[in-house]
């Protein structure tokens, strides 16, 4: 039976990567640091996925086990394994490098020559590139060079809305239906399996791209909109005509940028953004707009969901007025409990709205963009 390690065994882990493998007859292998969910897992050996949207439907995960990925007992299992999967978020990368690293010194000193896997389940672009880099840092040459012959690091686009879930059962996971896991072919070692939900892909950009410049930047606009006018959830905040006008024109003008870059087809890109947009209207999903918003330096980054597509958009020529309102809403998310956000408004009071942006995004001050933030960011605050 092939075999599995899952990073990261929350939402995304149990209920979208960990149970599509479970379902494709691996057995899943969760590795964390939360002893409590580990401690179920090993308890239960089960738990189940609900699948909530317009038709609804239950997954019975039964084939998994769990070990603490903060000590040793991970690195005989990566040492035996075929792939690694990983849904720690991209922060988190340089931290299971090491372990992964491990893994891989194990492999070699055993004499396992067969394939394997790695590949980072994360938002962002070339999640698994970098976390690649991280574990080249912890090996010498001797290591790095049978990594490079044995060991495939691909990335990935990954899309599903995975809600916080609220069961009796604290392993269960709720999602949606809807569900895209594109990997890149090229770099993948060894054969190629079939796994549920997967497909290997030429052209990876273009999916990571469309995702991001789509779901990621329409999802972020929304909760940092919806989190100003006091919404709970991204329903709550899409529902309301003022947000979701905003949400929807992002949408197409970040379409447009891509339609110009990737030479996509109009129509099927515009049909795209109606799906994407629809998802949010989901009424079994509360998805909390505290979650979709935390991290917002994360969000800010020039290669991330706001600043990318605005960038791209207006590299164009193309219409960005509503773009426009991601940046801006973002350097006024206040959630006390997020780190990066409780920093953000930090260099805000400090140093005022115009460093901030160009430390977090990149947009220099004689940039026309950062005056039309700015302008909207103000005018945000009579919201």
């Amino acid at each position: 039976m092939k075999q599995a390690i899952m990073f990261g065994a929350g939402n995304i882990g149990r209920g979208f990567i960990g149970a599509l493998l479970e379902r494709s007859g691996w057995h899943v292998t969760f590795a964390d640091v939360v002893e409590p969910i580990i401690e179920e897992i090993n308890a239960r050996r089960r738990y189940t996925v609900h699948i909530l949207d317009r038709e609804c439907d239950e997954w019975e995960i039964e084939n998994v086990s769990a070990v603490n990925s903060g000590t040793d007992e991970v690195i005989p299992v990566i040492a035996s394994c075929d792939l690694i999967a990983t849904a720690v978020g991209p922060l988190v990368a340089p931290i299971i490098a090491k372990p992964i690293a491990a893994g891989i010194r194990a492999r070699m000193a055993a004499g396992n020559t067969a394939p394997m896997n790695i590949i980072c389940c994360e938002n962002g672009l070339r999640t698994t590139t970098r976390l690649k880099g991280f574990v080249m840092e912890h090996l010498d040459e001797a290591e790095a060079a049978f990594a490079e012959e044995h060991i495939g690091f691909a990335d990935c686009a990954v899309d599903r809305i995975c809600p916080k879930p609220n069961f009796e059962n604290p392993l269960d996971a709720a999602v949606e239906s809807y569900m895209e896991w594109d990997v890149e072919s090229c770099a993948w070692k060894g054969e190629k399996p079939e796994i549920v939900g997967l497909t290997f892909v030429d052209n990876l950009l273009a999916y990571l791209e469309r995702k991001l410049f789509t779901l990621n930047s329409g999802h972020a606009i929304c909760a940092y909109l919806g989190h100003m006018k006091g919404y709970k959830t991204i329903l709550e905040s899409i529902q309301d005509p003022a947000v979701g006008h905003i949400v929807h024109a992002a949408m197409c003008e970040s379409g447009e940028g891509l339609i110009r870059e990737f030479a996509f087809d109009a129509d099927a890109h515009h049909a795209y953004i109606e799906k994407i947009f629809g998802r949010l209207h989901n009424p079994y999903l509360a998805d909390e707009v505290e979650r979709v918003g935390r991290e917002p330096l994360r969000k800010l980054d020039p290669a991330d969901r706001l600043i990318k597509p605005l960038v791209t958009a207006d590299s164009f020529g193309l219409p960005v007025d509503h773009l426009i309102f991601g940046a801006a809403a973002a350097l006024r998310f206040d959630c006390p409990d997020d780190r990066q956000s409780v920093e953000m408004l930090q260099k805000i009071r400090a140093e005022g709205p115009a460093a901030a942006l160009a430390a977090y995004t990149g947009l220099k001050p004689e940039n026309p963009l950062t005056g039309r933030i700015l302008d909207v960011y103000r005018a945000l605050a009579v919201v």
